[in-house]
């Protein structure tokens, strides 16, 4: 009896929303909520078990990333027989890269669940790719290796993963352009100046030069983003060249 109990109370109320929007979500119905429940909760929340243990996503996040790598590696491996370490290692970089996991998560609109102390729109970007990372190892706990798998199938790789558009994926428009600098031997360097704009949230200006010819500029909220940015324009504007 208490077991029948335990289940019905999971699932009534504020649980029973929650194991709903995860059934909804995973395509199964997860066993053990608390797994998933820590996959949402952020380390605002400065949550502890009862051993001191902190309470949040960020060691599900681990697990779920080395899952997705596993899991896409042995899919490449299977489907591109001919593909060598080089390959293999730079396809599934494009599968389970930041920007595509950002998308997953966003798509699965996982933030309207986080449990946090911190307003939801102060997040950057990345917490979307951390979720969903994390949510993949709360699977993995909750129901195994093979429901995980499934989970990864169905959300990553049989909508995403078309081994053609990967080979044409550029993953950074910055490592292109300095290799082909480095490759023709010319001189480069990503300058940033002074950001004059109004913009509330603070902003970075860069210049890329190559050769001391100003080829491409860029604004983005970090330094890293303006950079790519930068490369990518110079990337369209010398393409014929690099490619």
């Amino acid at each position: 009896m208490s077991v029948i109990r335990n289940i019905l109370n999971s699932r009534s109320s504020k649980g029973g929303n929650f194991f709903n929007m995860l059934t909804s979500i995973l395509g199964f119905k997860p066993k053990n909520l608390a797994h998933y429940k820590r996959a949402f909760t952020h380390r605002s929340l400065n949550r502890k078990d009862d051993e001191g243990n902190a309470i949040n996503f960020e060691r599900l996040e681990f697990l779920g990333d080395a899952m997705l790598s596993a899991v896409v590696a042995s899919h490449l491996f299977k489907a591109v027989p001919g593909g060598n370490e080089g390959y293999l290692t730079k396809m599934r970089s494009k599968v389970v890269s930041r920007k595509h996991l950002n998308e997953l998560g966003k798509d699965l609109k996982l933030i309207e669940h986080v449990q946090t102390n911190i307003p939801k729109d102060q997040f950057g970007v990345n917490i979307h790719g951390n979720l969903f990372e994390a949510l993949v190892g709360a699977i993995y706990l909750d129901r195994g290796y093979k429901y995980c798998k499934q989970f990864i199938y169905d959300r990553v790789i049989d909508p995403y993963v078309d081994i053609e558009q990967l080979e044409g994926k550029v993953i950074s428009y910055k490592s292109l352009v300095i290799e082909w600098c480095q490759k023709e031997k010319k001189e480069f360097d990503y300058e940033v100046y002074e950001d004059t704009g109004n913009d509330e949230l603070k902003h970075f200006a860069v210049k890329l030069r190559i050769n001391d010819r100003v080829i491409a500029k860029a604004r983005a909220t970090s330094k890293k983003k303006a950079e790519e940015k930068a490369s990518k324009r110079a990337y369209y504007a010398l393409q014929n060249k690099i490619e």
